[in-house]
Protein backbone atom coordinates (compact mmCIF):
# COMPACT_ATOMS: atom_id res chain seq x y z
CA UNK A 1 0.00 0.00 0.00
CA UNK A 2 1.21 3.51 -0.87
CA UNK A 3 0.29 6.87 0.62
CA UNK A 4 0.68 10.51 -0.40
CA UNK A 5 3.62 12.73 0.48
CA UNK A 6 1.63 14.87 2.93
CA UNK A 7 0.42 11.74 4.71
CA UNK A 8 3.98 10.43 4.92
CA UNK A 9 5.08 13.71 6.43
CA UNK A 10 2.33 13.41 9.03
CA UNK A 11 3.89 10.09 10.06
CA UNK A 12 7.39 11.56 10.08
CA UNK A 13 6.23 14.38 12.39
CA UNK A 14 4.83 11.82 14.82
CA UNK A 15 8.30 10.26 15.10
CA UNK A 16 10.11 13.57 15.47
CA UNK A 17 11.58 13.81 11.97
CA UNK A 18 11.78 17.51 10.93
CA UNK A 19 9.59 18.35 7.92
CA UNK A 20 8.36 21.65 6.44
CA UNK A 21 5.01 23.06 7.49
CA UNK A 22 2.36 22.10 4.96
CA UNK A 23 -1.39 21.85 4.47
CA UNK A 24 -3.20 19.53 2.02
CA UNK A 25 -5.75 21.08 -0.33
CA UNK A 26 -8.46 19.48 -2.46
CA UNK A 27 -9.70 22.67 -4.16
CA UNK A 28 -8.16 25.92 -5.42
CA UNK A 29 -9.90 27.81 -2.60
CA UNK A 30 -8.42 25.44 -0.01
CA UNK A 31 -4.98 25.99 -1.56
CA UNK A 32 -5.37 29.78 -1.20
CA UNK A 33 -6.55 29.43 2.40
CA UNK A 34 -3.61 27.12 3.15
CA UNK A 35 -1.12 29.67 1.81
CA UNK A 36 -2.74 32.43 3.85
CA UNK A 37 -2.63 30.30 6.98
CA UNK A 38 1.04 29.37 6.48
CA UNK A 39 2.09 32.92 5.69
CA UNK A 40 4.62 33.95 3.07
CA UNK A 41 6.67 34.95 1.32
CA UNK A 42 7.29 31.72 -0.63
CA UNK A 43 5.17 28.58 -0.98
CA UNK A 44 5.57 25.32 -2.89
CA UNK A 45 2.49 23.95 -4.68
CA UNK A 46 2.87 20.18 -4.96
CA UNK A 47 0.72 17.68 -6.85
CA UNK A 48 -0.11 14.65 -4.70
CA UNK A 49 -0.10 11.38 -6.66
CA UNK A 50 1.39 7.96 -5.92
CA UNK A 51 4.35 8.41 -8.27
CA UNK A 52 7.80 9.95 -8.30
CA UNK A 53 9.15 12.47 -10.78
CA UNK A 54 6.36 14.98 -10.12
CA UNK A 55 8.67 17.98 -10.42
CA UNK A 56 9.95 16.96 -13.84
CA UNK A 57 6.36 16.45 -14.98
CA UNK A 58 5.31 19.95 -13.95
CA UNK A 59 3.58 18.95 -10.73
CA UNK A 60 5.76 20.94 -8.30
CA UNK A 61 5.89 24.75 -8.61
CA UNK A 62 7.18 27.67 -6.56
CA UNK A 63 4.82 30.57 -5.79
CA UNK A 64 5.83 33.99 -4.50
CA UNK A 65 2.37 35.42 -3.87
CA UNK A 66 -1.05 34.13 -2.84
CA UNK A 67 -2.35 35.03 -6.31
CA UNK A 68 0.39 32.84 -7.82
CA UNK A 69 -0.60 30.01 -5.46
CA UNK A 70 -4.16 30.37 -6.80
CA UNK A 71 -2.96 30.34 -10.41
CA UNK A 72 -0.67 27.32 -9.96
CA UNK A 73 -3.30 25.38 -7.98
CA UNK A 74 -5.76 25.98 -10.83
CA UNK A 75 -3.23 24.65 -13.34
CA UNK A 76 -2.12 21.59 -11.38
CA UNK A 77 -5.42 20.40 -9.86
CA UNK A 78 -7.14 18.16 -12.38
CA UNK A 79 -4.14 17.89 -14.70
CA UNK A 80 -3.09 14.50 -16.06
CA UNK A 81 0.40 14.38 -14.61
CA UNK A 82 2.80 12.20 -16.59
CA UNK A 83 6.02 11.01 -14.92
CA UNK A 84 8.45 8.14 -15.51
CA UNK A 85 6.48 6.15 -12.92
CA UNK A 86 2.92 6.78 -14.17
CA UNK A 87 3.37 5.56 -17.72
CA UNK A 88 2.27 7.56 -20.77
CA UNK A 89 -1.35 7.74 -19.60
CA UNK A 90 -0.38 9.75 -16.51
CA UNK A 91 -2.33 10.16 -13.28
CA UNK A 92 -5.04 12.73 -12.56
CA UNK A 93 -4.14 15.17 -9.77
CA UNK A 94 -6.91 15.37 -7.18
CA UNK A 95 -4.94 16.66 -4.18
CA UNK A 96 -2.30 19.30 -3.52
CA UNK A 97 0.17 20.03 -0.74
CA UNK A 98 0.80 23.72 -0.03
CA UNK A 99 4.09 23.94 1.81
CA UNK A 100 6.58 26.48 3.15
CA UNK A 101 9.46 27.24 0.83
CA UNK A 102 12.82 25.89 2.00
CA UNK A 103 16.30 27.41 2.18
CA UNK A 104 18.13 24.54 0.49
CA UNK A 105 21.91 24.47 0.86
CA UNK A 106 22.39 20.79 -0.12
CA UNK A 107 20.15 17.88 -1.12
CA UNK A 108 20.75 14.26 -0.02
CA UNK A 109 19.04 10.93 -0.68
CA UNK A 110 18.07 8.47 2.08
CA UNK A 111 15.97 5.30 2.04
CA UNK A 112 15.25 2.18 4.05
CA UNK A 113 14.09 -0.96 2.29
CA UNK A 114 13.74 -4.67 3.03
CA UNK A 115 16.76 -6.52 1.65
CA UNK A 116 15.63 -10.06 0.93
CA UNK A 117 19.17 -11.27 0.27
CA UNK A 118 20.32 -10.55 3.82
CA UNK A 119 16.83 -10.72 5.41
CA UNK A 120 17.56 -7.39 7.06
CA UNK A 121 16.88 -3.72 6.46
CA UNK A 122 19.12 -1.97 3.97
CA UNK A 123 19.71 1.72 4.64
CA UNK A 124 20.94 3.63 1.58
CA UNK A 125 22.20 7.18 1.40
CA UNK A 126 23.73 9.42 -1.24
CA UNK A 127 25.08 12.91 -1.66
CA UNK A 128 23.10 13.10 -4.90
CA UNK A 129 19.65 13.96 -3.58
CA UNK A 130 16.86 15.26 -5.79
CA UNK A 131 17.87 12.91 -8.62
CA UNK A 132 16.52 9.52 -9.67
CA UNK A 133 18.46 7.10 -7.51
CA UNK A 134 18.47 4.58 -10.38
CA UNK A 135 20.35 7.12 -12.48
CA UNK A 136 22.87 7.70 -9.69
CA UNK A 137 23.33 3.94 -9.21
CA UNK A 138 24.00 3.51 -12.93
CA UNK A 139 26.28 6.49 -13.53
CA UNK A 140 28.06 6.92 -10.18
CA UNK A 141 27.47 3.85 -7.98
CA UNK A 142 30.29 4.89 -5.67
CA UNK A 143 28.07 7.76 -4.47
CA UNK A 144 25.60 5.36 -2.86
CA UNK A 145 26.46 4.26 0.69
CA UNK A 146 24.73 1.25 2.20
CA UNK A 147 24.30 -0.05 5.75
CA UNK A 148 22.74 -3.44 6.50
CA UNK A 149 20.89 -3.14 9.81
CA UNK A 150 20.62 -5.96 12.33
CA UNK A 151 17.06 -5.79 13.71
CA UNK A 152 18.37 -6.90 17.10
CA UNK A 153 20.42 -3.71 17.46
CA UNK A 154 18.76 -1.25 15.09
CA UNK A 155 20.65 1.45 13.20
CA UNK A 156 23.64 2.08 15.44
CA UNK A 157 25.29 5.44 16.08
CA UNK A 158 28.34 4.24 14.16
CA UNK A 159 26.29 3.15 11.13
CA UNK A 160 24.29 6.37 11.09
CA UNK A 161 27.47 8.46 11.31
CA UNK A 162 29.05 6.46 8.48
CA UNK A 163 26.00 7.21 6.34
CA UNK A 164 26.03 10.90 7.28
CA UNK A 165 29.76 11.20 6.58
CA UNK A 166 29.35 9.30 3.31
CA UNK A 167 26.66 11.76 2.21
CA UNK A 168 28.97 14.64 3.01
CA UNK A 169 26.95 16.16 5.84
CA UNK A 170 28.97 18.97 7.47
CA UNK A 171 30.43 18.15 10.89
CA UNK A 172 28.25 20.76 12.60
CA UNK A 173 25.10 19.02 11.32
CA UNK A 174 26.25 15.40 11.75
CA UNK A 175 24.64 14.88 15.16
CA UNK A 176 21.22 15.96 13.84
CA UNK A 177 21.66 13.82 10.70
CA UNK A 178 22.43 10.78 12.88
CA UNK A 179 19.31 11.49 14.96
CA UNK A 180 17.12 11.83 11.85
CA UNK A 181 18.47 8.62 10.30
CA UNK A 182 17.81 6.64 13.47
CA UNK A 183 14.28 8.06 13.68
CA UNK A 184 13.69 7.04 10.07
CA UNK A 185 14.71 3.50 10.96
CA UNK A 186 12.27 3.57 13.89
CA UNK A 187 9.49 4.81 11.57
CA UNK A 188 10.28 2.02 9.13
CA UNK A 189 10.10 -0.71 11.74
CA UNK A 190 7.15 0.51 13.80
CA UNK A 191 4.86 1.16 10.81
CA UNK A 192 5.69 -2.15 9.08
CA UNK A 193 6.87 -0.24 6.03
CA UNK A 194 8.49 -1.99 3.09
CA UNK A 195 10.02 1.28 1.83
CA UNK A 196 10.73 4.68 3.35
CA UNK A 197 12.39 7.08 0.90
CA UNK A 198 13.33 10.70 1.55
CA UNK A 199 14.42 12.41 -1.66
CA UNK A 200 15.59 14.95 -0.94
CA UNK A 201 16.68 15.13 2.66
CA UNK A 202 18.04 18.67 2.84
CA UNK A 203 20.64 20.70 4.66
CA UNK A 204 19.20 24.17 5.22
CA UNK A 205 21.15 27.38 5.22
CA UNK A 206 21.05 27.43 9.03
CA UNK A 207 22.56 23.93 9.18
CA UNK A 208 19.36 22.06 10.06
CA UNK A 209 18.46 18.72 8.48
CA UNK A 210 14.92 18.35 7.14
CA UNK A 211 12.88 15.83 5.08
CA UNK A 212 11.63 17.70 2.03
CA UNK A 213 9.80 14.71 0.55
CA UNK A 214 8.38 11.45 1.90
CA UNK A 215 7.58 8.24 0.06
CA UNK A 216 6.16 5.25 1.96
CA UNK A 217 5.19 1.74 0.91
CA UNK A 218 3.65 -0.57 3.53
CA UNK A 219 3.51 -4.34 3.84
CA UNK A 220 -0.12 -5.16 3.04
CA UNK A 221 0.07 -8.27 5.22
CA UNK A 222 0.71 -6.10 8.28
CA UNK A 223 -1.99 -3.49 7.73
CA UNK A 224 -4.35 -5.23 10.17
CA UNK A 225 -2.05 -3.82 12.87
CA UNK A 226 -2.30 -0.27 11.54
CA UNK A 227 -5.87 0.99 11.04
CA UNK A 228 -4.51 4.54 11.22
CA UNK A 229 -2.41 3.84 8.09
CA UNK A 230 -5.25 2.05 6.29
CA UNK A 231 -7.25 5.27 6.79
CA UNK A 232 -4.72 7.01 4.49
CA UNK A 233 -5.63 4.76 1.54
CA UNK A 234 -6.61 6.68 -1.61
CA UNK A 235 -8.58 4.39 -3.92
CA UNK A 236 -8.44 7.00 -6.71
CA UNK A 237 -4.71 6.27 -7.01
CA UNK A 238 -5.19 2.51 -7.42
CA UNK A 239 -6.18 0.39 -10.41
CA UNK A 240 -10.01 0.07 -10.24
CA UNK A 241 -9.79 -3.61 -11.22
CA UNK A 242 -7.32 -4.29 -8.41
CA UNK A 243 -9.55 -2.46 -5.92
CA UNK A 244 -12.55 -4.51 -7.06
CA UNK A 245 -10.56 -7.74 -6.83
CA UNK A 246 -9.51 -6.98 -3.25
CA UNK A 247 -13.19 -6.90 -2.24
CA UNK A 248 -13.42 -10.60 -3.13
CA UNK A 249 -10.02 -11.53 -1.66
CA UNK A 250 -8.55 -12.05 -5.13
CA UNK A 251 -4.86 -11.34 -5.76
CA UNK A 252 -5.03 -9.39 -9.02
CA UNK A 253 -2.50 -7.19 -10.83
CA UNK A 254 -3.14 -5.64 -14.23
CA UNK A 255 -0.51 -6.17 -16.93
CA UNK A 256 -0.13 -5.04 -20.54
CA UNK A 257 -0.89 -8.25 -22.49
CA UNK A 258 -4.05 -9.69 -24.05
CA UNK A 259 -4.43 -13.14 -22.43
CA UNK A 260 -6.37 -13.18 -19.17
CA UNK A 261 -5.01 -15.69 -16.66
CA UNK A 262 -6.99 -17.33 -13.85
CA UNK A 263 -4.80 -19.54 -11.67
CA UNK A 264 -4.79 -20.90 -8.11
CA UNK A 265 -1.54 -20.28 -6.26
CA UNK A 266 0.94 -17.43 -6.70
CA UNK A 267 3.79 -19.69 -7.80
CA UNK A 268 1.65 -21.40 -10.43
CA UNK A 269 0.39 -18.01 -11.59
CA UNK A 270 3.96 -16.80 -12.11
CA UNK A 271 4.88 -20.01 -13.93
CA UNK A 272 1.81 -19.66 -16.13
CA UNK A 273 2.80 -16.15 -17.16
CA UNK A 274 6.36 -17.28 -17.84
CA UNK A 275 5.08 -20.12 -20.01
CA UNK A 276 2.87 -17.76 -22.02
CA UNK A 277 5.84 -15.48 -22.64
CA UNK A 278 7.95 -18.50 -23.64
CA UNK A 279 5.51 -19.13 -26.48
CA UNK A 280 5.44 -15.49 -27.58
CA UNK A 281 2.28 -14.37 -25.77
CA UNK A 282 1.69 -11.65 -23.18
CA UNK A 283 -0.43 -12.06 -20.02
CA UNK A 284 -3.05 -9.40 -19.34
CA UNK A 285 -2.99 -9.96 -15.61
CA UNK A 286 -1.73 -11.85 -12.60
CA UNK A 287 -4.74 -13.46 -10.92
CA UNK A 288 -4.55 -15.90 -8.03
CA UNK A 289 -7.98 -17.07 -6.84
CA UNK A 290 -6.39 -18.85 -3.88
CA UNK A 291 -6.90 -22.28 -2.41
CA UNK A 292 -10.41 -21.68 -1.12
CA UNK A 293 -12.07 -20.16 -4.16
CA UNK A 294 -15.81 -20.54 -4.53
CA UNK A 295 -17.81 -20.52 -7.78
CA UNK A 296 -18.83 -16.97 -6.84
CA UNK A 297 -15.19 -15.85 -6.58
CA UNK A 298 -14.37 -17.43 -9.92
CA UNK A 299 -17.32 -15.60 -11.50
CA UNK A 300 -16.13 -12.28 -10.10
CA UNK A 301 -12.61 -13.05 -11.32
CA UNK A 302 -13.93 -13.55 -14.86
CA UNK A 303 -15.88 -10.31 -14.68
CA UNK A 304 -12.81 -8.38 -13.56
CA UNK A 305 -10.63 -9.87 -16.31
CA UNK A 306 -13.20 -9.15 -19.01
CA UNK A 307 -13.55 -5.49 -18.02
CA UNK A 308 -10.12 -5.12 -19.61
CA UNK A 309 -10.76 -4.44 -23.29
CA UNK A 310 -7.32 -5.79 -24.15
CA UNK A 311 -8.27 -9.35 -23.11
CA UNK A 312 -8.78 -11.44 -26.27
CA UNK A 313 -8.49 -14.92 -24.73
CA UNK A 314 -8.54 -16.53 -21.28
CA UNK A 315 -6.35 -19.27 -19.86
CA UNK A 316 -7.50 -21.12 -16.73
CA UNK A 317 -4.71 -23.14 -15.13
CA UNK A 318 -5.69 -25.07 -11.98
CA UNK A 319 -3.86 -27.52 -9.77
CA UNK A 320 -6.42 -29.21 -7.57
CA UNK A 321 -5.04 -29.71 -4.09
CA UNK A 322 -7.16 -27.94 -1.51
CA UNK A 323 -8.98 -26.42 -4.45
CA UNK A 324 -11.04 -29.09 -6.22
CA UNK A 325 -11.22 -29.11 -9.99
CA UNK A 326 -14.99 -29.62 -10.01
CA UNK A 327 -15.41 -26.45 -7.90
CA UNK A 328 -13.40 -24.50 -10.44
CA UNK A 329 -15.37 -26.11 -13.27
CA UNK A 330 -18.62 -24.98 -11.65
CA UNK A 331 -17.22 -21.46 -11.31
CA UNK A 332 -15.98 -21.38 -14.91
CA UNK A 333 -19.34 -22.55 -16.27
CA UNK A 334 -21.25 -20.05 -14.13
CA UNK A 335 -18.88 -17.25 -15.05
CA UNK A 336 -19.02 -17.94 -18.78
CA UNK A 337 -22.80 -17.85 -18.75
CA UNK A 338 -22.97 -14.80 -16.51
CA UNK A 339 -20.57 -12.81 -18.69
CA UNK A 340 -21.69 -14.16 -22.08
CA UNK A 341 -18.06 -15.04 -22.75
CA UNK A 342 -17.13 -14.34 -26.36
CA UNK A 343 -13.35 -14.85 -26.33
CA UNK A 344 -11.47 -18.17 -26.60
CA UNK A 345 -11.19 -20.12 -23.33
CA UNK A 346 -8.48 -22.70 -22.64
CA UNK A 347 -8.73 -24.76 -19.44
CA UNK A 348 -6.02 -26.94 -17.93
CA UNK A 349 -6.88 -28.89 -14.76
CA UNK A 350 -4.79 -31.29 -12.73
CA UNK A 351 -5.33 -32.84 -9.32
CA UNK A 352 -8.32 -33.47 -7.05
CA UNK A 353 -11.53 -34.36 -8.97
CA UNK A 354 -9.75 -33.64 -12.25
CA UNK A 355 -11.83 -36.05 -14.33
CA UNK A 356 -15.09 -34.78 -12.84
CA UNK A 357 -14.13 -31.19 -13.57
CA UNK A 358 -13.23 -32.02 -17.19
CA UNK A 359 -16.48 -33.96 -17.61
CA UNK A 360 -18.53 -31.03 -16.31
CA UNK A 361 -16.87 -28.65 -18.76
CA UNK A 362 -17.27 -31.07 -21.68
CA UNK A 363 -20.99 -31.50 -20.96
CA UNK A 364 -21.64 -27.80 -20.36
CA UNK A 365 -21.90 -26.96 -24.02
CA UNK A 366 -19.35 -24.17 -23.64
CA UNK A 367 -16.74 -23.87 -26.40
CA UNK A 368 -13.82 -24.33 -24.02
CA UNK A 369 -10.55 -25.89 -25.14
CA UNK A 370 -9.04 -28.54 -22.88
CA UNK A 371 -5.29 -28.77 -22.32
CA UNK A 372 -3.18 -31.35 -20.51
CA UNK A 373 0.10 -29.58 -19.68
CA UNK A 374 1.09 -25.96 -19.14
CA UNK A 375 2.98 -25.92 -22.42
CA UNK A 376 -0.03 -27.44 -24.18
CA UNK A 377 -2.32 -24.84 -22.61
CA UNK A 378 -0.05 -21.96 -23.61
CA UNK A 379 0.27 -23.18 -27.19
CA UNK A 380 -3.47 -23.70 -27.51
CA UNK A 381 -4.39 -20.28 -26.17
CA UNK A 382 -1.84 -18.65 -28.49
CA UNK A 383 -3.27 -20.60 -31.43
CA UNK A 384 -6.84 -19.68 -30.45
CA UNK A 385 -5.82 -16.05 -30.20
CA UNK A 386 -4.32 -16.05 -33.69
CA UNK A 387 -7.35 -17.74 -35.22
Amino acid sequence: MKIHEYQGKDILRQFGVPVPRGIPAFTVQEAVEAAQKLGGPVWVVKAQIHAGGRGKGGGVKLARSVDEVKQLASEILGMQLVTHQTGPEGQKVRRLLIEDGADIKKEYYVSAVTDRATQRVAFMASSEGGMDIEEVAHATPEKIIKAIVDPATGLTDAQAKTLADGMGVPEASTAQAVDVLQKLYKVYMETDASLVEINPLILEGNGNIKALDAKFNFDANALFRHPEIVAYRDLDEEDPAEVEASKFDLAYISLDGNIGCLVNGAGLAMSTMDTLKLFGAEPANFLDVGGGATPEKVTEAFKIMLRNDKVKAILVNIFGGIMKCDTIATGVITACRATNLNVPLVVRMKGTNEELGKKMLAESGLPSISADTMADAAQKVVAALKS
